[in-house]
């Protein structure tokens, strides 16, 4: 409840507030102005940058390697091309946070950590967590499970 306030009363409040601000400081046309540059920068650098994240995905899908890092950095890019077509000084912030590769791969590793434990992934001690590193995560085998009956999905 608090935190789909916040997302959708504070922040844009604050975000209207500095918005205001700045209007007063540069003048309406200079922030029209620079809200229409930022989306357009952020909407072509989304682009690039999600293009790019694609090609290393199919590079190292073909080399056999897990791209689970490249999934969290199109992930990034996504949501920061979202942040940076919305109106607002801290959401370009954010934004181009998540878009700009320097930046996106030092938080890169951290968002996958988090991400991984909303969906209930907790390594056990001593065992490492999938990263750039280049660590290997190799799960337990499953039990064996009987064979399922009827239909899983439909064939065509």
């Amino acid at each position: 409840m608090w935190k789909l306030l916040i997302a959708f009363t504070v922040i844009p409040a604050v975000e209207l507030y500095l918005l205001i601000q700045l209007g007063q400081w540069m003048g309406a046309g200079a922030t029209v102005a620079m809200i229409v540059v930022t989306g357009t920068l952020g909407a072509w650098l989304a682009k690039r940058e999600g293009l790019s994240v694609l090609k290393t995905i199919k590079q190292e899908a073909s080399k056999g390697f897990p791209s689970g890092d490249r999934l969290v950095e199109g992930l990034m890019v996504l949501i920061g091309g979202a942040l940076l077509l919305t109106p607002g000084v801290m959401t370009d912030f954010f934004g181009f946070s998540l878009i700009l590769p320097f930046t996106r791969r030092a938080a890169a590793p951290f968002i996958k950590r988090a991400l991984l434990g909303w969906v209930g992934f907790v390594p056990r001690a001593g065992q490492p967590t999938p990263g750039p590193l280049g660590e290997e995560f190799t799960p337990e085998p499953e039990p064996s499970k009987p064979a399922p009956t009827g239909f899983d999905h439909p064939s065509f």
